[in-house]
């Protein structure tokens, strides 16, 4: 059997926890808080294979193990490894409080509303792109992945940072920071987690369902009405339902919107989950998509500035919607498709332009496919009948890059 002990951030489990041990596997600091037993093995957690392999050793003599963790050791914690390893039937897991409900609890907080991002061994970007889609986001920080490197990539962001370091030692801090000054400082190796929060938005309504909300709006691929849009310039919803399918916009990635308009597209991918940046030439364009986004809940970066020069500027993006562009569309589908991670949809009413922006596509090592798109609505005749009124024609180009990744996000 392989006792699994939480320790840290609630009330310490005592020195004796260990007790009848004969391998003690855990973090340096969780291993000098206990006795160990005498003829015990101490292994100190690095490289995690080697420390698993000596687990697996004692556990086939039937020898007693007992590994020490922080918090809750099934929450992004050592629990997954053992248990895939050496099967959920051999664990006796005694769980702490996690550093994540200790910080919120520090500062007064429900967290039943909050998403919990990883960033220990995994890419930051991916919690920084949830930190920009959502008001309360806890991020659990590892080496290269702290509060400095969090507060560097989200300083143009309106949050603030809790830094909660020590939780449960005497050397306890938590700290309220903005990103540019969570950037500059050293915080050492003691952070616990990081609280990255839009404080006008900390309280939400009573939950029956924990994670973060869901659209008040049911489904996607929403009607036009739903958005304030100029003289019917708008993505129609039939393709705005394919593209959002080609872009598959989820929690961790960052999308831009390209000749955002009214913001429809990045309204709808802030809605499912994603980091958004709407780049817009119109000051008009602008404000309209920062009011769409208001209206819908949803939280979109506006950019004033025409493409592709303005798009240097912004952080490189997993998933790419162009809707505009006009004589300058090639340049900027050549830029989207070599900075995109994983797709790049484009719109166009011309068919002149598809050649262009396929071999765009192309040229950037996108796998590329498209459709035209001609749909024919239901629409009231005098007399109580109904014909078929055509939307005009749109051809819907995408490319496509063969791998794509997300980890490290919850509820």
């Amino acid at each position: 059997m392989i006792t699994v002990v939480g320790m840290g951030a609630g009330a310490p489990p005592g020195a004796d926890v260990a007790a009848g041990a004969e391998l003690v596997v855990g973090g340096r600091r969780n291993l000098d808080a206990v006795r160990l037993p005498e003829g015990a093995e101490r292994v100190v957690l690095g490289a995690l294979a080697p420390a698993l392999d000596t687990v697996a050793e004692y556990v086939a003599k039937e020898r007693a193990v007992v590994v020490l963790a922080s918090g809750d050791p099934g929450f992004f914690g050592i629990v997954r490894a053992l248990a895939e390893r050496f099967g959920p039937e051999r664990l006796d897991v005694r769980p702490g409080v996690s550093s994540v409900a200790a910080a919120f609890a520090r500062v007064g907080l429900p967290w039943d509303d909050a998403v919990v991002a990883s960033a220990h061994g995994r890419e930051l970007r991916t919690a920084v792109n949830v930190c920009r889609a959502h008001p309360k986001v806890a991020v659990l920080t590892g080496p290269g992945a702290g509060p400095a490197e969090l507060g560097a990539a989200l300083r143009a962001d309106p949050r603030v940072l809790v830094v909660a370091s020590a939780l449960g030692s005497a050397e306890e801090r938590v700290e309220r920071v903005t990103p540019a000054e969570a950037a500059v400082r050293d915080w050492g190796a003691a952070v616990s987690v990081v609280l990255c929060l839009d404080e006008a938005r900390t309280l939400g309504p009573v939950r029956t369902v924990a994670g973060p909300p869901r659209p008040t709006a049911a489904g996607w691929a929403l009607d036009e009405a739903e958005f304030a849009h100029r003289d019917s310039m708008i993505t129609k919803f039939e393709v705005r339902a394919l593209a959002l399918a080609r872009l598959g916009p989820r929690p961790g990635d960052l999308v831009w919107d390209v000749g955002a308009g009214s913001g429809s597209v990045a309204v709808e991918c802030a809605r499912l989950g994603a980091a958004v940046t709407a780049v817009e030439k119109t000051p008009d364009g602008v404000a309209r998509v920062r009011a769409n986004a208001a209206a819908h809940g949803v939280d979109v970066r506006a950019v004033h500035g025409a493409a592709p020069t303005v798009l240097s500027d912004l952080d490189d993006p997993d998933a790419v919607f162009v809707g505009g562009g006009g004589p300058e569309l090639p340049a900027i589908v050549a830029q989207c498709a070599r900075r995109a991670r994983r797709a790049v949809v484009v719109a166009m009413a011309a068919l002149d332009r598809v050649p262009a922006a396929r071999r765009a596509l192309l040229d950037a090592g996108l796998e590329c496919d498209g459709v035209l798109l001609q749909s024919s609505r239901l629409a009231p005749l005098p007399g109580d009948v109904t014909r078929l009124a055509a939307t005009n024609p749109v051809f819907l180009l995408w490319g496509v890059r063969p791998h794509s990744r997300t980890e490290g996000v919850a509820p």
